[in-house]
């Protein structure tokens, strides 16, 4: 009887266990290496695990489109980490879109936001919302939060000074987007770029990070996020949070749906 009990006692704690290692939503987070974007992966990876830990949601981590051949519904969010549409082939590409249409939300980061060549998947293209222009080099300026009532601001301050490479990008393919950051120009150069190419700015509205609703989704996009060390700045992981927050669950503000 004795051991009966013991054996109870270890089944229930299993059971309490594994209830409470269930996390409040499941993410995926899809992290292709590239060209220009490879070296971020090694301390993204550990801070996205890290904030799944403290947040208490599920995780899950692809090097790869491979998640894009099976079932997405159980994802509450999608995180494409510098990770471009591109990288989708077939069927991936039609998984994704009815993924979106069913209620899923997808988050994209910096890279993610480049589709080439443009024009050749436009349904993803409006996904983002507005398609890249050019940026120039590497600087220092100073971003401003556009809307503090959107999750991914909570943690950063009103005017940030932040490093990093500033997209540039054509007129939005959708209305309705909402910016939550944008960068003041006055603060760097936008002519600094490279021999051979021409980089002139967007003038006083520069967004850098906007959310929609987009063909029965949610969709938050950061243009933030170029070098690994950025990975390391807890600001910068309070804004991957509050927008992944939303993404995954629409809370946090009156947001369409």
């Amino acid at each position: 009887m004795k051991r009966f009990f013991l054996l109870t006692l270890i089944l229930l704690s299993c059971l309490s266990a594994a209830a409470f290692a269930q996390g409040q939503f499941k993410v995926l987070v899809v992290a292709i290496p590239n060209r220009y974007h490879h070296d971020y992966a090694v301390v993204a990876k550990p801070q996205f695990e890290r904030m799944a830990q403290v947040h208490g949601f599920d995780l899950t981590w692809s090097w790869n489109s491979a998640p894009f051949d099976g079932d997405l519904s159980p994802y509450a969010a999608i995180v494409l980490l510098n990770t471009p549409g591109d990288e989708l082939k077939g069927v991936q590409r039609g998984k994704l879109e009815a993924y979106v249409r069913a209620g899923g939300g997808v988050m994209a980061v910096h890279r993610a936001l480049i589709f080439n060549p443009p024009g050749d998947w436009p349904w993803f293209e409006k996904l983002i919302g507005r398609t890249f222009r050019i940026h120039p080099m590497v600087q220092t300026a100073t971003v401003r939060v556009e809307d503090a009532s959107f999750p991914a601001a909570f943690g950063v301050p009103a005017r940030w000074i932040w490093t990093d490479e500033w997209y540039e990008f054509h007129d939005p393919l959708v209305p309705g987007l909402r910016t939550v950051l944008s960068v003041d120009e006055s603060s760097y150069d936008p002519t600094r770029i490279w021999p051979g190419q021409t980089a002139r700015g967007m003038g006083k509205e520069h967004p850098v990070a906007w959310y929609h609703a987009y063909d029965g989704g949610r969709v938050f996009v950061t243009a933030l996020g170029h070098t690994p060390a950025l990975y390391d700045d807890p600001s910068y992981l309070a804004h991957l949070y509050g927008g992944l927050w939303w993404t995954a669950t629409g809370k946090g503000i009156d947001a369409p749906r």
